[in-house]
């Protein structure tokens, strides 16, 4: 009886020597500054009238409707394919970041964005928008293109969504394009 009594007393012993102040993690309390979804290594199709158009691959898709200004981000960049009827890529775009302005309907591409047009015409920049409600591709920054022809080299650029019209703002250099 008295060692049992005696184990009783030092398990209490130890019991009430333990630290009462418990730590907890804060409560998150501003939901604005998570993503209420979180996705990795995504490969989606995106299709009208039961054709695939498009296809996204991106290494990581947060979602911040919760913010004052809901968007997606792709924090590790992004690839976008557009097909053609056959299913054969006739455009592309990549970039190393990029948001999406859901109310906007605004796409902010950054760091090495590289988008090639169905006329085969490559754009380089490090950052371009996409105004899909205006229709209108833009970019205030340094802009090489290159086409079949020619190698242009400007301050800005403005453009139909489809790249195929666009104005080269304060172009610095056209350099032709050298027959290999």
């Amino acid at each position: 009886m008295t060692t049992a009594l005696l184990v009783v007393v030092v398990l209490f012993s130890f019991i009430s020597c333990g630290s009462k102040d418990t730590e907890l993690a804060e409560a998150v309390s501003d939901r604005a500054t998570l993503p209420q979804l979180h996705a990795q290594a995504i490969t989606t199709v995106i299709s009208d009238s039961g054709i695939t158009r498009y296809r996204i691959n991106t290494p990581q898709w947060d979602i911040f409707d919760k913010a004052a200004q809901p968007y997606w981000e792709f924090p590790v960049g992004i690839h976008l394919e557009r097909f053609d009827e056959q299913l054969n890529v006739d455009a592309n775009v990549h970039c190393l970041y990029a948001r999406f302005y859901e109310r906007e309907q605004l796409w902010e591409l950054k760091g090495k964005v590289r988008a090639t047009n169905i006329q085969g015409e490559l754009f380089e920049t490090e950052l371009l928008f996409w105004d899909q409600r205006m229709e209108k591709i833009y970019s205030d920054s340094l802009i090489k293109i290159t086409t079949a022809e020619y190698i242009i080299i400007g301050m800005g650029f403005d453009s139909n969504q489809e790249m195929t019209k666009y104005n080269v703002r304060q172009t610095q250099y056209v350099f032709p394009v050298q027959d290999e």
